[in-house]
């Protein structure tokens, strides 16, 4: 079983983040830009040329055509879960190979219909993603590139990518909501797997109250796994709004 430690504070164990892998995150393979054409000038026969009229004046140039930016917009999701709904905005721009992963591989295949929340921190996280009612593990696709240094924090209401508190990049289909500011999880730096910390790749725009509820639900011990809400919260679907 693994866990998320906090630095220089506490740690729980026993998450059960699943990282079984199978499948590729591609990232674009950007080619060469297309070769600028040579400007042509074609020779004729120089006695054929006429001689006169011909103008040395220089041809305007031509006006600059400015270059139309395509928007980023940064994608919505809504989870509906049986304790009420939460709306996200996910940080494309600061964390696209996450954002990818979580909609690509997982929100827009359906799977995350009817896993669970299967931990509860009252005084940090709840995480979920990963597990069935009766704590089965999902297979999950290949883990992921960490992109916590994208200078995002594990600010409360925010949401990251669970991993491997031992491999920076583990990282699948769980994920953690912050119910407070967790400094302890945020990126220090690349030397060693524990200071990479947690990657932030969206935050809660709606329903935090939501996620406090959840939060100061009562829990207990199954199995492997430290703190299960007795009341099961149940994610009903996972859907991309924009």
């Amino acid at each position: 079983m693994l866990s998320i430690s906090f630095r220089n504070s506490f740690s729980f164990s026993s998450l059960g983040f699943a990282l079984v892998a199978c499948a590729i995150f591609s990232t674009g393979c950007g080619g060469g830009k297309p070769a600028t054409p040579a400007a042509s000038i074609e020779s004729g026969d120089p006695a054929a040329a006429p001689a006169t009229n011909v103008s040395t004046t220089p041809s305007p140039p031509a006006e600059s055509v400015p270059v139309s930016k395509v928007a980023v917009v940064d994608p919505v999701v809504l989870i509906q879960t049986s304790a009420g709904d939460i709306k996200l905005q996910l940080a494309i721009q600061k964390a696209p190979q996450t954002v990818d992963n979580f909609l690509r591989n997982y929100v827009n295949r359906g799977f995350y219909e009817q896993t669970i929340v299967h931990h509860v921190d009252k005084g940090s996280l709840l995480a979920a993603g990963g597990y069935t009612a009766d704590l089965q593990p999902k297979p999950t696709r290949a883990p992921i590139y960490n992109e916590a240094a994208n200078g995002l924090k594990n600010k409360r209401g925010t949401i990251s990518m669970a991993r491997d508190p031992g491999v920076a990049h583990s990282g699948t289909s769980q994920f953690f909501l912050n119910v407070v500011d967790n400094e302890g999880l945020d990126y220090l730096g690349s030397e060693n797997d524990a200071d990479f910390g947690y990657c932030v790749f969206g935050q809660v725009i709606e329903g935090m109250e939501v996620i406090d509820r959840i939060s100061q639900l009562a829990v207990a011990a199954q199995g492997d796994f430290p703190a299960v809400p007795q009341q099961a919260v149940v994610i009903q679907s996972v859907k991309q709004l924009k």
